[in-house]
């Protein structure tokens, strides 16, 4: 389970507590105070014991989650296919993907779909289109 290790931090700082401290007064063992702290995982049984010791509820040690909503910028490109493409199964040629598509990747670019002409109204019947979108930084 998750736990919110800079919390456990701050409340052991607040007490003066080293780790060997903390383990004592928990009953936990120091090598589990270690890993709680550096690793923010620890089992309900270790959750109850520091929240004891620091006379707090079980909850409060629980890992806030951050749920910001995440804003996306999003590109389109045309994929131009090799002649007969699309002019029937046993002559289909693919397109170079793999170039176009890591191209993208390398600027940070994540594919979210691929569009097949039939699935297009446009002029361009043998070409594929691909949608990426990759996240704008958010601001500090």
């Amino acid at each position: 389970m998750n736990i919110n290790s800079a919390l456990v931090k701050k409340l052991k700082s607040e007490k003066s507590w080293s780790q060997e401290e903390l383990a004592t007064a928990s009953g936990l063992n120091l090598r589990t105070v270690q890993r709680i702290e550096t690793e923010a995982t620890a089992s309900l049984q270790s959750k109850k014991a520091l929240a004891a010791a620091f006379d707090i509820a079980v909850k409060d040690l629980e890992q806030a989650e951050l749920l910001a909503m995440q804003s996306h910028e999003y590109k389109i490109i045309t994929i131009e296919s090799k002649q007969g493409f699309f002019a029937g199964i046993k002559s289909a040629r693919l397109p170079d993907l793999t170039t176009s598509l890591n191209k993208e990747a390398q600027e940070g670019w994540r594919l979210v779909q691929i569009l097949p002409p039939d699935l297009m109204m446009s002029n361009s019947a043998h070409n594929l289109v691909a949608i990426f979108e990759r996240p704008l930084p958010t601001a500090p």
